[in-house]
């Protein structure tokens, strides 16, 4: 199909009403909220924006964290969140630059201001659904950031002498690392959008998005080299994706720490983990302990809103069904079965069956590339409609285009009075549903059988198909003699391919 078609399948998002209510309930957004309720009528921070040491300690208690071994770090990236998202105030002192930069560092611990509610606080309270959810997005915004960006201890190491860093000197680069995570949370979307439309889809084993990161679609047997690379994003995964776990981004089950200790001890990291790119291989009740990752209806909106921010198409389930037919049949051709069946119903849904009916057989219509496929899309679609639509369809029954599709419905409910096609029609409409079949890159051994099937069925096929007034019939005859296993039917039909180019009945 042309370039210009959807990449991606619509998702199925939760409402408003129901996602801003999961979004006040993650973690971490809870905790930035109940932090800058906290902070009135102010609390002491640093140059840095960060709550001073004694505020600090005290916001651990508040947040009931002093006994968790990460409770400090989880308060700092609430404190973070709250600060970014506009859910507190900051009052900060301007540095004095002309300061020796020793002192300027030791003074990033010092209270240099105050932090106070700020006004995004009352979208909390009182907002809309679409307040609350900007302000998660804000908040998954800064964990993301975060996850990308060198730990602490690393940057301190590389402090120059006036307290500079030297970014060629760091073995780490946030850019990479966020297009890393980007992508690993893009595929992660997919995954869930072709299983059935981004709604409660299984979790992904690591190994398997790991590989779908790394190994190209073509390669069969991954190399040695290619597990150990496809190891190496898994452990990455892991890491980024327990620093998400606080988000409401994912449901994660972590990679088990017993097999990275193996594996290290064996210094076999590679062909230890790698080993899990098969879920089947290993069995379902091992295949949790290489880590199991899914988005949560949460985190597919989260991720869409990224998508459609960066200027991709994302579509959400129901969105063609205002659309034109035109649309809808482009659209469908690319989507699974299963979610075209679902888009369809939304748009018949808004139509009367007679009114519908028309409007699939106009779009249906045309000598482009891709028409073929928008009249299969448009034949499965009328297929759900019921009686009520046969007006329509008995309109086009002298049409070349559609008359076959016409026939073919008419046919199937038993209608009184539908007249013989003829053999041009016939062919027509074989050419026409071979060209939309190959569009569509389908089975070849399926294809195979197809052809094996119509050739067998027609006496002197190829002898008629060569003459048919269709723009694809050169490329589908060609296509017939590389697919069809018998040789000499096969080169009977690249004759044909030749006889139809050189005639100009079929345009190049």
């Amino acid at each position: 199909m042309a370039a210009d078609r959807l990449d991606l399948p619509p998702v199925r998002l939760l409402p408003e009403d129901e996602l801003a209510r999961l979004a006040l309930a993650v973690p971490l957004l809870d905790r930035a909220v109940r932090l800058a309720r906290w902070s009135a009528p102010h609390v002491l921070v640093d140059a840095m924006g960060e709550l001073a040491v004694e505020d600090h300690a005290r916001a651990v208690r508040e947040l009931g964290l002093e006994d968790e071994p990460e409770g400090a770090a989880e308060t700092a990236q609430a404190w973070g969140v709250a600060v970014d998202a506009g859910l507190v105030d900051l009052d900060i002192e301007e540095p004095d630059d002309d300061a020796p930069a020793a002192e300027r560092v030791a003074a990033l611990d010092e209270p240099a201001g105050r932090a106070v509610p700020g006004e995004a606080l009352r979208g909390v309270d009182e907002g809309t659904p679409r307040e609350v959810l900007e302000l998660w997005l804000a908040a998954v915004e800064t964990a993301l950031s975060e996850a990308a960006a060198p730990d602490l201890e690393s940057l301190m190491d590389e402090l120059g002498p006036e307290g500079e860093i030297d970014p060629e000197t760091l073995d780490w680069d946030p850019e990479e690392e966020a297009e890393f995570l980007d992508g690993a949370l893009a595929n992660l979307y997919l995954f869930g959008a072709m299983d059935d439309g981004g709604e409660g889809h299984d979790a992904v084993p690591l190994p398997v998005l790991a590989a779908s990161l790394v190994v190209p679609e073509d390669v069969e047997e991954p190399s040695d080299d290619l597990l150990e690379d496809v190891t190496e994003v898994m452990m990455r995964l892991d890491d980024h994706f327990r620093l998400l776990t606080t988000t409401g981004l994912i449901d994660y089950t972590p990679l088990d720490e017993a097999l990275i200790e193996e594996a290290e001890s064996e210094e076999e990291s590679g062909a230890a983990l790698s080993g899990a790119g098969d879920p089947e291989e290993i069995g379902p009740e091992e295949v949790s302990r290489y880590g199991l990752v899914r988005l949560t209806p949460l985190g597919v909106f989260g991720v869409r809103a990224r998508m459609l921010e960066a200027g991709l198409h994302a579509p959400a389930a129901g969105d063609l069904a205002e659309r034109p037919a035109s649309v809808l049949l482009e659209a469908l051709f690319e989507y699974p079965d299963h979610i075209a069946r679902r888009e369809a119903d939304h748009w018949l849904a808004r139509r009367k069956p007679y009114e519908a009916a028309r409007e699939l057989l106009d779009a249906a219509r045309g000598e482009d590339r891709n028409a073929p496929g928008r009249r299969l899309v448009a034949q499965q679609t009328l297929s759900l409609l019921g009686n009520e639509a046969e007006p329509a369809l008995r309109e086009v029954l002298s049409d070349r285009e559609l008359g076959g599709l016409a026939r073919v419905w008419l046919t199937e409910r038993d209608a009184p009075d539908v007249p013989a096609p003829d053999e041009d029609m016939i062919f027509w409409l074989t050419i026409d549903t071979i060209a939309a079949q190959l569009d569509a890159d389908d089975d070849p051994e399926l294809l195979r059988e197809l052809v094996t099937d119509l050739v067998a069925r027609h006496d002197g096929f190829f002898s008629a198909a060569w003459r048919v007034e269709h723009p694809a019939t050169a490329d589908v005859l060609e296509a017939m003699g590389r697919l069809h296993p018998d040789k000499r039917l096969a080169k009977d039909a690249r004759k044909a391919a030749f006889k139809a180019r050189s005639s100009g009945t079929a345009t190049p």
